[in-house]
């Protein structure tokens, strides 16, 4: 249980950061927006999936995670109407994307490790 509440703090603590990510507008406004948001993307994304699954072995979902994000920027080069529905709004924008960019695997990876890293810490309580 304390688990889970640990994880449930660092939720309410990366969601607001995440969306802040997307309004910013001081320096380095343009890589804030599109960039750093991927990172913590990727943390919230590992936070909630071990806040379902604590059982399922940390790498496991960092490896889901990462490859459910990955295959989510590829479908932004994919436009049928159904997700260009979807995409029609902010928070489906911020699930799904709207346009594919290379640039973006990297920082996934990089919020795939840090959240790797603190569920981890959660799990063993180090952190």
């Amino acid at each position: 249980m304390k688990k889970r509440l640990i994880t449930l703090i660092f939720i309410f603590i990366i969601v607001p950061m995440g969306f802040y990510t997307k309004f910013y507008k001081g320096i380095y406004a343009n890589w804030v927006n599109n960039s750093l948001c991927g990172v913590l993307y990727e943390i919230f994304w590992i936070l909630f999936f071990y806040l379902f699954f604590p059982k399922l072995k940390c790498v496991y979902i960092v490896l889901i995670v990462f490859g459910a994000t990955c295959i989510l920027e590829f479908l932004q080069l994919w436009h049928p109407p159904f997700l260009q529905v979807l995409r029609a709004n902010f928070i489906g924008v911020t699930i799904l994307g709207n346009s594919f960019v290379w640039n973006d695997f990297p920082y996934y990876f990089i919020g795939s490790l840090f959240g790797w890293i603190l569920i981890i810490g959660i799990d063993k309580r180090n952190f």
